[in-house]
């Protein structure tokens, strides 16, 4: 198995810095019922008052973008798990898209953590073992009380460490730390994070996120559908396929219906809406 090297915390730097970055690899099945794995590299951003977890693929059109002073580089988050919360707090500022929309609702997720007496070596690391239930899942964490931090990737935080690596038991989600960062300065995410390339996050709450979910499900393409009715002689690309009537719209949504129930494998399994 190929092993990648953590950089060395520099004590000075380390104290210095106003924010830790951590840069996790992540694995996970979009469809439960399969065993390929989709990988992404997720970022954990420590700062003075709050903590971030968010894609570094929206790192990376944000850069792109101050780069060459334009707004052309967007990306949308596939993993749903783009939160903030301010440190020592359970409570989660949660972001989605949805559609053509970028929306923001609060969340509170205490977990119970047990703390095991079983270690192990991670490099020249010490790490110990933590597990809880949470979101429907059984997890199994690895957490180094060396790093004065009790936060980990995505919602999982509390222990009194840094957690490493963090995995449910049916492997759905696997977390490795391979990365860490540090910079003088609080790192700036209102282009991608808070608003997402343009779009600010318009604030909603848990119940509002499940019917806007819903509704995209029943008519993923509402807005077409309209412009159908109204010429019934225009034709509408939709994934390079040319429709020209309601009948050829109705197959495309049940086919991307069919995906979106494929792929309804959430980190949060307890909360994942139940499709028909």
């Amino acid at each position: 198995m190929k092993t990648i090297m953590l950089f060395c915390l520099l004590i000075g730097s380390f104290f210095q810095a106003q924010t830790h970055r951590y840069i996790y690899e992540l694995q996970l099945k979009i469809d439960s019922t399969e065993n390929e794995y989709q990988k992404f590299y997720m970022i954990l951003d420590i700062n003075k008052n709050e903590t971030k977890f968010y894609g570094r693929n929206l790192l990376i059109a944000d850069s792109l973008n101050k780069k060459f002073g334009n707004m052309d580089n967007k990306h949308v988050d596939m993993t749903g798990q783009i939160v903030k919360r301010k440190n020592g707090s359970s409570e989660n500022e949660n972001f989605i898209n949805i559609k053509f929309d970028y929306y923001s609702y609060k969340t509170t997720d205490i977990i119970n953590w047990k703390i095991e007496n079983e270690t192990k070596k991670y490099n020249d690391y010490n790490l110990q073992k933590a597990t809880a239930d949470f979101g429907g899942r059984h997890w199994i964490a690895w957490f180094n009380k060396d790093i004065p931090f009790n936060e980990g990737p995505y919602k999982f935080r509390g222990l009194p460490g840094l957690i490493f690596e963090i995995q449910d038991d049916k492997n759905n989600f696997i977390y490795k730390l391979v990365k860490n960062q540090s910079f003088p300065d609080n790192f700036a995410t209102d282009d991608f994070l808070e608003s997402n390339f343009g779009n600010k996050a318009v604030v909603i709450n848990e119940k509002q996120k499940k019917k806007l979910l819903m509704d995209f499900y029943n008519d993923p393409f509402s807005f077409e559908r309209t412009n159908l009715k109204s010429s019934p002689n225009l034709n509408i690309n939709i994934g390079g396929k040319q429709i020209s009537n309601i009948e050829e719209l109705n197959a495309q949504v049940k086919n991307l219906q069919a995906i979106i129930r494929k792929y309804n494998n959430p980190v949060e399994v307890d909360k994942a809406i139940k499709y028909k």
